[in-house]
């Protein structure tokens, strides 16, 4: 898989210093007209790859890379040779074969990085639970350059001849010298950088003002209706299928885009196969025939060595603590530190004995009443101690076990909110705990209230503190001894352990299995008597536990605590310890031994001769093995012996597992495997033989135990014994592990009762084995090797990873200048039916921009290359900001559930959906068309209706109404002049509610008489010339609408420009003038000033404006004559309209249109006279324009007039305007709709106090060009329902270009319909109805009712045959106020005739000319009733055929990606989407804070997969705003497309997905 190089070369764009032109480089192809300077310059010339790095002429890369290796004369202290070679050499692998990614652009306010304490000594942190990782000290930065990373990793390669180092997770078994130092330079030395500069910018840009512009309407460059749609874009376009040919997209695109474009017929099966079936299949890995599969004999369990009985070994731990404690009382049992590392207080056994028996006294008689105690034997007890006083707390344990109660160590809680906090809360609630335990500073430090109580911690029952410090026990009677029995199987003590989810949970251990457990340590590290033993781990649990606490008395041991915090001051202090006292035994982690390897050159004179066995506790960790060798190979020569180092592993369910024995000098050390990532991938052991790169070295842990029995059963399923040569899952049976977690009695059975079966099925044996958690298998001479954990599994498409390796992976590839203290998480998230690989790291403070970036594209070269295994998602998050476990590693479950709920506040990321997603099912390929007369025959043969659907005919309904003898509205209006010269048509409201302007018949006939004489006079203008009104919503466009008809001229109503933002607005003013041929500009002198303003000349050429008349002061001259039309199918008016995709449309309507259209309406809605309408809506166009300005000419009702931009100042204003008016029927836009929802929503009883009341409200349409949006208008009348506002009232009206009005719900019919359809059937473009709350559906409801006379049918968009009833197909319109065809500069007849005036390929109707509105939809026939007392045909919208997306041979409409994306986060404000050289672009408005961006990109990324099926190519989070919004509310896709090529959007991030 060629995977990316980066994009470095420089390109300077608008003005803009930002990176975006790295990322539009590779995807933007070369345009004409651009400056060949800026071009050549752009494009950063790379040598030929024979050329040597040295020679790269403008690399900017190889220098720095050779910067980053010249570590000068660096020691070679460090020798093994590492998976950091592997690395290297899997990176150089790359070399030939690679792409520009597109680096992401960010802003640079975005990611504010919280100061990390770059002072503090090393804290903690690890990639896995555990706890730490190394630290780099400033002495060592210079030689370490990219240094040991983290505290499990360290592994470190010293390559011969080269003097590079790192760490990471595999080694090959011999350094071959391969000089490689030069090998990523190379790399990158060689990647041609091609930036394409972007095209020049035509479009005009929203404002980029956090608020909304007043509605624009944006056509972007002059591309009009009749200009093939196509051809503007041509620019963007010139590639080879689709794709600019010079840029390097990934392979994968690449793949995809191909199988996109070039179809290849399949045989005919059916015709359509439900897609869950092909990824269910698709997702069903196929096995591939030459994967390695296990081929031993099926293991038998492996024994250890039988557990001696040595006589003197105590009945009972207790008793072993009471004989030290009273014969050798005087004898040291365990020493603290101080914070410096020096002794500070040593505990005798004698002192043990004696605070133990107080506080066993105190607990069990003196904290509640004589008849109440508070405890009773076998009662829990939370043990809170800090990590630095093991004193305390051995005395607090032992007490415990003394009073027979059962101890429960936990961590301090140190905040209200701690990572995992809420788990340990369940444990202490499972487990019934009331008391805690804890030392008296302890108890100070905790958080409290403000009247000094401890805070209730989240999800934590409530406790009773307790301090144990020995001046408030009481001492016990000398009659009162404690209750020593011999050990049985009665709990001693709950260790608490986190699962992979995240909850907690407690082993507990029987008082029998201790006491084993013990013994079985005791011989298998041989302790005897009065040994002094160093203890670097936490005393709470585990190995720090076992031998520190409770070997360490069984054996009267002398053990030397050295505390977490006193290693991150003194990283040697252990190794101090050591040689102070002549310890024996020393327990560390691997981050132990880097720590004193680091800080080693500070004291040459420590000897480590005494110690006969270094445990190293973390063995079972893939790469404990070059840590051992690293730290032998420096300390050898003080004193180290080879055979002391003994790896051991261990669980909090199965307790020790298997420690190597101290070897026999001089004998041969034992073997390593090293095995092939591929076949572990697969569960099988293999010997690497092939790649080095992807091998994994790992160490044996010695034997099983003593009294032990180990076998290997399958990780998942039932517990089936593996074969021998086949990874499992390690499961050990003996008297000491745990025995149950307490409180769960379900996964207890599964964890601690296991009986594994043969292959048939059936048990082997009847001995129940504990589950370790542990992942290995057992080699020669049944030696043990682990080589993963349970908890740490990644299984990818029937392929296992292991989450440690991926990181050691990470850390190898140079992480030191990015990753902030080696601090890497892995995990997986279960994203469309498969798990995905998430990798997150921390990002130090001072990393650049582009060394992460950098990081981040090897880091996916690395993985892929040694793990084959492809990563989701990369994120680097600001430095210390990961949820810390107590001891300072990452809380993986925490982080994971952080990403999944966008919490995690990435400051980088990089997802790969294209190159890990492989189960997608494949493209739809379209089957050889069915002609449409087999779809006829068909749908009848199946007893099917053909789809078509109509309003009532106009010619059976009575009208005696006087108007209809008036073919013209201008003769309507001087007869209304004449007849009623008084009565008010029209009222304009102002924000406050106050009538500012009114017009009554005579009012506007005069007016209009004033404005035509004006035209002839000043204009000197003739019958049909066209003339632009150019006036803000009020009455002044209506008398100059009327105005224009007396004169005979074409009026042109354009939304004026926005004083605000003229250079968006005014090109759109200035195209339509141009379009139209205007001869003359009607306009108001305040707009007048605007367009010969300073600020107009800057955006548009403002010379060539034509005649510009303003109407404010008109002469009082008499029109001689009022024009009259000669046909009715004259023009009467000339309606602009930008559509959603973009196109600047003017569609004629003749003056019998407009007749049609006033008279459909009235007998829709009954209008008459008497009644009055209520308006908020823009009036420029469509239904909106003929609502406001013609209607009431017509049908002679009052309309109220409400300019929707009024309501920014007053929200109240259209509600209280139809509750004071009483107002049957309201007109109003989805963007009013919406902002009453939105900022009343929470007001409805200030509405009530106001007295504002809706349920006069027969009517409220929503006037709309678009599918309705149900969850708006549901929302709508929920809200109001408590004003009056019936649930029935609120309909939509459905209108296109062609014709403005098809349905409104109106007076009569039924109410409006909703059904529920499937949308994966909607893709394949069929309906298929489904019940509410099936998956995948998709509510749509009716537009409201076909208008009389309008006829509707379902027609096949390519084949132009009808459709059958419930199918999916473009809605064709027939009806008497269509409008006659698009008004145009090229006079394009074949598109006129092909929108306008077309016919159905065949069928009965095939006479009928039709007119195609250009949306999807559906007719289904219902059981309601019409008016016409047939049954009611609903008629459904679902899209717009030129805005819906093709996309892998489907189709989608943008709206429902939309709305997923929009549930996916509450700060996603808005959101739209739209395709790019076939990828998938999602811009999000971001309403939260910048530090959110990023969390956005996977929750998108991972919605749009699992809804629909599709990969983003690119997510931009832009700020609220943005995205253009019409007047109708309508997104402006088409738009925001071209602002985002052109580069105007300043996004606030932008995420390209490879």
């Amino acid at each position: 898989m060629s995977f990316l190089s980066l994009v470095l070369g420089d390109i300077t764009q608008k003005g803009y210093e930002k990176k975006r032109a790295k990322l539009l480089a590779p995807y933007v192809p070369q345009t004409q007209g651009v400056d060949p300077a800026l071009q050549k310059e752009s494009r950063t010339q790379m040598p030929a790859p024979s050329a040597t790095p040295a020679s790269a002429s403008s690399s900017s890369s190889s220098s720095k890379f050779h910067r980053a290796r010249s570590g000068g004369a660096r020691d070679e202290r460090y020798r093994s040779d590492i998976h950091t070679e592997a690395v290297q050499a899997a990176l150089a692998k790359h070399k030939e074969q690679k792409m520009a990614l597109p680096m992401p652009t960010k802003r640079r306010s975005t990611f504010v990085q919280s100061p990390a304490d770059a002072c503090t000594p090393p804290d903690t942190s690890s990639a896995s639970e555990d706890e730490g990782s190394l630290r780099r000290q400033a002495a060592l930065s210079a030689a370490l350059h990219q240094s040991l990373q983290n505290a499990e990793s360290w592994i470190n390669r010293s390559i011969q001849g080269s003097s590079t180092s790192s760490s990471a997770s595999s080694t090959l078994s011999h350094g071959e010298g391969k000089g490689t130092s030069g090998s990523l330079a190379d790399v990158f030395a060689n990647t041609r950088i091609e930036n394409f500069s972007v095209p020049p910018d035509v479009t005009a840009t929203t404002s980029s003002s956090s608020a909304r512009p007043a509605a624009i309407d944006l056509p972007p460059s002059g591309i009009v209706k009749g200009m093939h749609k196509g051809s503007n874009r041509s620019s963007l376009m010139d590639t080879a299928d689709g794709v600019p040919v010079s840029s390097r997209v990934s392979t994968k695109i690449q793949q995809l885009l191909n199988t996109l474009k070039r179809p290849k017929r399949p045989p005919l099966k059916e015709f359509f196969v439900d897609d869950f079936e092909e990824i269910v299949e698709g997702n069903i890995p196929q096995p591939d025939p030459n994967q390695p599969k296990p081929e031993g004999r099926q293991m038998t369990p492996v024994k250890g060595e039988p557990l001696g009985v040595v006589c003197n070994w105590p009945p009972a731990l207790e008793a072993a603590l009471q004989r030290w404690g009273t014969t050798q009382a005087k004898c040291p049992c365990l020493t603290a530190l101080d914070v410096t590392g020096k002794p500070v207080y040593t505990l005798t056994y004698g002192k043990l004995w004696s605070r133990s028996l107080k506080l066993a006294y105190t607990l069990l008689n003196k904290l509640g009443t004589k008849n109440e105690p508070v405890l009773k034997p076998g009662d829990r007890v939370a043990l809170v101690y800090p990590n630095n006083d093991p004193v305390m707390f051995m005395v607090a344990f032992y007490g415990c076990l003394l009073a027979e109660v059962i101890p429960v160590p936990i961590e301090v809680p140190l905040t209200r909110k701690d990572a995992g906090g809420q788990q340990i809360g369940f444990l202490l609630g499972s487990c019934g705990i009331a008391l805690a335990l804890t030392t008296e500073v302890c108890l100070k430090g905790l958080p409290k209230t403000q009247n000094g109580e401890i805070v209730q911690f989240k999800g934590w029952p409530r406790l009773k503190w307790v301090v144990t410090d020995s001046k408030y026990l009481s001492k016990s009677p000398k009659d009162w001894q404690p209750n020593i029995s011999a050990a049985g199987t009665e709990p001693a003590y709950i260790e608490y352990k986190t699962s992979k989810e995240g909850s907690v949970m407690g082993v507990t251990v029987s008082r029998i299995a201790m006491l084993s457990h013990c013994q079985a340590l005791s011989q298998a590290c041989n302790y005897s008597e009065g040994e002094t033993i160093v203890n670097v781990l936490d005393f709470k649990k585990d190995a720090g536990l076992w031998h520190g606490i409770l070997t360490n008395v069984m054996n009267k041991l002398h053990t030397i605590s050295v505390p977490y915090s006193v290693m991150k001051t003194c990283p040697l202090s252990w190794v101090q310890r050591v040689h102070a006292h002549k310890a024996k035994v020393a327990l560390v982690k691997c981050r132990d031994l880097h720590w004193a390897m680091m800080a080693h050159r500070d004291q040459r004179d420590v000897s480590l001769s005494s110690l006969r066995m270094l445990i190293v506790t973390d063995g079972a960790n893939p790469w404990s093995v070059s840590s051992c060798d690293a730290f032998l190979s420096l300390f050898q020569s003080h004193g180290l012996k080879p055979e002391a180092i003994c790896p051991c592993a261990t669980s909090p369910e199965a307790m020790t597992i298997a420690i190597r024995r101290p070897g026999v000098p001089g004998a041969p050390l034992p073997g390593r495997a090293i095995l092939s990532m591929n076949g572990l991938s697969f569960g099988v052991i293999r010997v690497n033989t092939e790649d080095k790169n992807s091998a994994l070295t790992v160490q044996d842990v010695g034997h099983v135990m003593p009294g032990g029995m180990m076998c290997i059963v399958k990780p998942d399923g039932p517990p089936q014994l593996c074969k021998t040569d086949e990874i499992g899952e390690i499961c050990v049976s003996s008297r000491a592990g745990g025995m149950m977690y307490y409180g769960l009695a379900g996964v207890t059975k599964n964890t601690f009762e296991v009986i594994p079966v043969n292959s048939a099925g059936s048990p082997v044996g009847d001995v129940p084995f504990v589950r370790s958690g542990l992942l290995g298998f057992v080699g020669p001479g049944s030696l043990v090797f682990v080589v993963g954990k349970m908890d740490g599994l990644l299984t990818v498409s029937g392929r296992r990873h292991n989450a440690d390796d991926i990181v050691a992976t990470g850390l190898a590839v140079e992480s030191i200048k990015t990753v902030y203290r080696g601090r890497i998480a892995v995990f997986s998230v279960s994203v469309f039916y498969d798990e995905r690989i998430v990798v997150v790291a921390e990002q130090r403070p001072d990393a650049s921009e582009e060394d992460s970036f950098q990081w981040m594209s090897r880091v996916l070269q690395a993985i892929d290359s040694i793990h084959q295994v492809g990563v989701y998602c990369l994120a680097l998050v600001p430095a210390n900001t990961l949820p810390k476990t107590p001891l300072g590693g990452i809380h993986i479950s925490q982080t994971k559930q952080h990403f999944l709920e966008g919490s995690l506040h990435p400051c980088n990321i990089l997802m790969c959906p294209h190159t890990c997603v492989t189960n997608l099912p494949k493209p739809r390929q379209k089957q050889p068309g069915v002609g449409p007369a087999s779809v006829m025959v068909g749908n009848l043969v199946a007893g099917k209706r053909i789809a078509q659907a109509s309003g009532r005919d106009l010619g059976q309904i009575e009208d005696n109404d006087l108007v209809k003898k008036h073919q013209f509205l201008t003769e309507v209006l001087q007869w209304r002049a004449q007849a009623t010269p008084d009565h008010p048509l029209f009222l304009l409201l102002n924000a406050k509610g106050t009538t500012v302007c009114t017009a009554t018949c005579l009012q506007l006939h005069k007016k209009a008489e004033r404005i035509a004489s004006v035209l002839c006079d000043k204009g000197h203008l003739n019958a049909g010339d066209n003339v632009v009104l150019l006036y803000p919503p009020g009455i002044e466009l209506i008398t100059a609408f009327y105005g224009c008809l007396y004169a005979g001229c074409i009026p042109v109503t354009v939304r004026p420009p926005h004083a605000q933002s003229l250079t968006a607005t005014l090109p759109t003013v200035r195209m339509i003038v141009e379009v139209s041929k205007a001869a003359c500009i009607l306009t108001t002198q305040t707009l007048m000033r605007l367009l010969k303003s300073r600020e107009a000349a800057a955006a548009v050429d403002v010379k060539t404006w034509p005649t510009i008349i303003d109407t404010d002061d008109l002469p009082r001259k008499r029109l001689s004559q009022i024009y009259k039309p000669p046909t009715p199918e004259m023009l009467a008016y000339l309606d602009f309209s930008v559509s959603t995709t973009g196109m600047l449309t003017g569609v004629k309507m003749s003056h019998a249109a407009v007749s049609g259209l006033c008279r459909a309406i009235k007998l829709q809605c009954e209008l008459y006279s008497s009644r009055q309408i209520a308006i908020c809506l823009d009036p420029y166009c469509g239904l909106g324009f003929v609502l406001w300005c013609l209607c009431s000419v017509y049908s002679g009702h009052q309309s109220i007039l409400i300019p929707p931009m009024e309501l920014e100042s007053n929200l109240f204003l259209w509600l209280s305007t139809v509750s004071q008016y009483k107002i049957r029927d309201t007109f109003c836009s989805y963007s009013v709709m919406e902002l009453c929802t939105k900022g009343l929503g929470n007001q409805v009883e200030m509405l009530k106090a106001r007295g504002i009341n809706l349920s006069c409200v027969r009517t409220c349409v929503v006037v709309a060009e678009e599918r309705p949006r149900v969850s708006l208008t549901h929302s709508f009348s929920k809200l109001f329902k408590d004003i009056g506002l019936s649930s029935r009232a609120v309909s939509t009206t459905f209108g296109s270009r062609v014709n403005v009005a098809i349905c409104l719900q109106g007076t009569s019919g039924p109410d409006p319909t909703t059904v529920y359809v499937d949308l994966k059937s909607l893709r394949h473009d069929r309906v298929r109805l489904v019940e509410r709350g099936a998956p995948q559906s998709l509510l749509l409801s009716e537009s409201g009712k076909i208008l009389p006379g309008v006829k509707v049918v379902i027609v096949n968009p390519e084949t132009k045959g009808p459709l059958g009833d419930s199918h999916l197909g473009e809605i064709w319109v027939n009806s008497p106020h269509t409008a006659s065809g698009y008004y145009t500069i090229y006079d394009n007849e074949t598109l006129q005739a092909d929108h306008f005036n077309t016919r159905l390929s065949f069928g009965d109707a095939a006479q009928t000319l039709w007119a195609r509105t250009g949306y999807l939809g559906f007719v289904r026939r219902t059981e309601l009733t019409a008016a016409s007392g047939e049954r009611h045909d609903a008629l459904y919208v679902v899209g717009a055929l030129d805005e819906t997306l093709e996309l892998r041979g489907l189709r989608y409409h943008p709206i429902d990606i939309e709305t997923s994306v929009s549930r996916t986060h509450r700060s996603i404000a808005e959101c739209a989407v739209f395709t790019w050289t076939n990828l998938l672009v999602v811009v999000v408005e971001l309403c939260g804070c910048e530090q959110e961006a990023l969390d956005l990109v996977p929750l998108v990324t991972n919605v749009v997969l699992e809804e629909h099926y599709l990969i983003v190519g690119v997510v931009v989070v832009v700020d609220p705003g943005v995205i253009p919004i019409n007047s109708r509310g309508e997104k402006q896709r088409m738009h925001l497309r071209d602002s985002f090529l052109a580069d105007q959007l300043d996004p606030i991030y932008v995420a390209y997905n490879m």
